[in-house]
């Protein structure tokens, strides 16, 4: 007999990755009933990432419109949402992370009196800024969120400074561990064609903040192409993000230079190992920062601050900003150093032990 009703809200590929370890753990529960709602926010990145979980949404709300603005996103999932929570009518909504669709997806819900579920909360830059817009939908959840999942106890003393009550707080560890074990530990490993021939060193890119779009991406491909000219022996692999102002200025300024591929952005599976076979990975990724740590392979993070910044702390990951030169100064280090990369590629994974999962479902089928 089902006794509990939890519908996950989710429409990226980061969020896909982090709610789908809390998918599979709630419906090993007898008892609960646990619904996946897709925003489709991200149509073929989401898709893509919950196939490496066997997971197919039960909703997809189909906002997706290439080119849109955030208003008229967030207006989409303003006129969709209410049916979804209409029709399911679940006891706790569960939204992870700091998108649009977090943001939209908490307040529809509290707009129906529904309790909701905030998993990696309590993650602060305190610049409204940046990351833009998702510093400030990490905060508004955080007014709205009955349970707050804070991923590590920096996170949480975020929380409670906010005015969080201290037991609606609960450290758990980041789900991307989780998720990050679930697909190392399959009996066969992740490949990826991209990767080069063994011999060949390779750097992962990603990027795709709106805060680097002009003149900052602009500086980071500089900086790409330096470091690809300086090590012939060296490839260069930068996932593209779809949206045409990272497409357009990234295969303009690389798309000729022989050590870089540029590829569409792959499968989780893939992508878990690309970042298993990286010496080096450069990205502006939250969830490339957590993840990378735990596979012993050092970051650059092209942003100014982090709401991560455990890893820095750690001696996982270094913030580089989109300054050319000190992007090739760092990333030279780290591929011409060897003591400097294995000071970098031993320091401890602050974001968990992989149960973050197990920890969060646990409360919920108590307190719900």
């Amino acid at each position: 007999m089902t006794n509990k009703r939890f519908l996950v809200i989710a429409g990226t590929r980061p969020e896909a990755i982090k709610l789908a370890p809390v998918v599979l753990e709630a419906r090993r529960r007898s008892g609960v009933e646990t619904l996946l709602c897709s925003t489709a926010q991200h149509r073929t990145l989401f898709d893509q990432a919950l196939g490496a979980f066997g997971l197919k949404p039960d909703i997809d709300l189909d906002v997706m419109v290439p080119g849109q603005s955030l208003a008229q996103l967030t207006s989409r999932l303003f006129d969709r949402l209410p049916a979804a929570l209409a029709e399911t009518k679940p006891d706790a909504v569960i939204v992870q992370g700091d998108t649009t669709t977090v943001f939209a997806g908490a307040l529809a819900a509290f707009y129906e009196r529904i309790p909701v579920a905030h998993v990696e909360a309590g993650l602060r830059t305190d610049d409204p800024y940046a990351p833009f817009p998702e510093e400030i939908n990490r905060r508004l959840v955080g007014q709205i969120a009955r349970w707050h999942f804070a991923p590590t106890d920096r996170a949480r003393r975020n929380l409670l400074r906010d005015g969080v009550a201290e037991e609606r707080v609960f450290t758990t560890g980041n789900t991307v561990v989780d998720a990050l074990q679930t697909i190392t530990r399959r009996p066969k490993p992740p490949t990826s064609p991209l990767a080069p021939p063994e011999g060949r060193r390779l750097v992962m890119v990603t990027g795709h903040r709106r805060e680097n779009f002009g003149d900052g991406l602009r500086q980071v491909c500089a900086a790409l192409k330096d470091i690809a000219l300086a090590h012939p022996d060296t490839d260069l692999v930068y996932l593209v993000h779809p949206n045409p102002r990272v497409e357009g200025p990234v295969q303009e300024m690389l798309g000729d230079v022989k050590n870089i591929r540029l590829a569409a952005p792959t499968g989780y599976e893939e992508t878990v190992a690309l970042m298993m076979r990286s010496t080096l990975i450069i990205t502006d990724s939250g969830g490339i920062q957590e993840e990378a740590p735990a596979l012993g392979v050092p970051v650059l993070v092209t942003r100014d601050v982090t709401e991560r910044p455990e890893c820095v702390e750690s001696g996982c990951a270094k913030l580089v900003g989109v300054d050319r030169e000190r992007i090739t100064r760092e990333a030279n280090a780290l591929l011409d150093d060897p003591a400097a990369h294995a000071a970098m590629a031993q320091a401890s994974n602050p974001f968990g032990d992989g149960r973050a999962s197990q920890r969060i479902v646990d409360v919920l089928i108590e307190q719900a």
